[in-house]
């Protein structure tokens, strides 16, 4: 079983490059400035500038207006946009990126909302939260998260530590996991030991971590 890793809520070059050294495939960058993790793009760029061409950075935005998009994509050098607002499937489709959207587990749980995006969108599947958009540390319902990832290409978040991301690779098998608040000794800030527990705990329940990202 491949597992890819995505470290998200990156505001230091230190920690990107360790994610790097760990066999992370991407990396997230915030561009929220409601989140604890926000960062600007010129600070993305310079860390972006110094990661191995093979890791994968990818731009979190809320809701943003096409031409700011387009203007952080260009200049930070963004490898895919991760959507964690109330974008419709439309404006997704219209997107020359490629795309995540992130999906409550309670949407996800429902074929028919389900559905509503097409295959060419990568879903992320997170805790619901209209004010935080993400990073929570919430873990979601992994019955229906599982369900959900044999039938297309999925992102598990919520919640994961090196505690629990074992249990929840071996009952959903996600394409990837993506983990922000359980590697952090402070919002934007990771733990160098937490993040080679989270690693090896991946490792060990059988997901091989490889670099290629295609999401």
């Amino acid at each position: 079983m491949s597992v890819k890793v995505k470290v998200c809520g990156i505001t230091r070059a230190a920690d990107a490059l360790l994610a790097s050294d760990l066999g992370a495939s991407a990396i997230g960058f915030v561009f929220w400035e409601k989140s604890p993790r926000s960062i600007d793009p010129e600070s993305a760029r310079t860390i972006v500038s110094v990661l191995p061409p093979d890791v994968a950075a990818v731009g979190v935005f809320v809701d943003p207006p096409t031409e700011y998009l387009s203007d952080v994509v260009g200049r930070v050098g963004l490898t895919a946009v991760q959507l964690h607002g109330d974008e419709t499937p439309e404006f997704c489709r219209s997107l020359p990126y490629r795309v995540m959207k992130s999906v409550s587990v309670d949407d996800a749980a429902d074929d028919e909302r389900l559905t509503r995006w097409p295959e060419s969108i990568t879903v992320l599947l997170d805790a619901a939260d209209p004010v935080r958009k993400g990073g929570t540390g919430q873990t979601i319902d992994w019955g229906v998260a599982a369900r959900v990832s044999v039938r297309r290409r999925v992102f598990l978040a919520g919640g994961l530590t090196a505690s629990n991301v074992g249990d929840a690779v071996k009952k959903v098998r996600p394409y990837a996991v993506d983990v922000s608040s359980g590697l952090e000794a402070s919002p934007g800030v990771k733990a160098p030991d937490l993040m080679q527990a989270f690693f090896e705990a991946v490792s060990a329940a059988g997901g091989r971590q490889e670099r290629a990202y295609d999401g």
